[in-house]
């Protein structure tokens, strides 16, 4: 790896230790009304992604996304944004664009409901959270996700976890 980019990657890591805070244990449903609880993902990775039917950038990391949540260990959540209450809007979107992922219609930043306002701000798209498996937020990913990153901090935060446990 490049200094660079392992100084990034450590520099990540301490500020994601940082701030790592106890996630609300959201619930909201699906596209097809099924509840979808971060307590029911526990022992997981769980990245909530939060994207808009305008976004180009959005549609660039689709690929990505499905390739995550296809791990075994991991679990994507897409939150469409800025539909308003359309929730069929938002299945026929991500169905146009390729989403193999959990999908939820967040409606619109202005709604007091959105389920957005579980996870976290979202100035911009697209905009992703981090749980780790015990379902602390750990990183937050404005702009697109790279696979590559989540990889690097993913074993830098399991390196760390591991010193930890082994000092107590």
């Amino acid at each position: 790896m490049k200094p660079r980019a392992w100084l990034l990657v450590l520099l990540l890591c301490a500020s994601a230790q940082a701030w790592a805070a106890k996630a609300i244990d959201f619930v909201f449903d699906d596209v097809d009304g099924k509840p979808v609880r971060l307590a029911d993902f526990r022992g997981k990775w769980v990245l909530v992604n939060f994207w808009a039917p305008w976004c180009p950038l959005c549609w660039a990391e689709v690929p990505t996304l499905n390739k995550l949540h296809q791990r075994k260990d991991f679990v994507v959540i897409g939150i469409g944004l800025d539909y308003g209450p359309d929730v069929s809007a938002v299945r026929s979107t991500a169905a146009k664009h390729g989403f193999d992922v959990t999908i939820v219609a967040g409606g619109s930043r202005r709604d007091a409901e959105s389920p957005y306002r579980q996870i976290g701000p979202v100035d911009f798209f697209p905009t992703s959270y981090l749980y780790d498996p015990t379902g602390e937020i750990v990183m937050f990913v404005p702009g697109q996700v790279r696979e590559s990153k989540l990889r690097a901090f993913i074993e830098e935060w399991t390196r760390e976890r591991a010193r930890k446990n082994i000092g107590r």
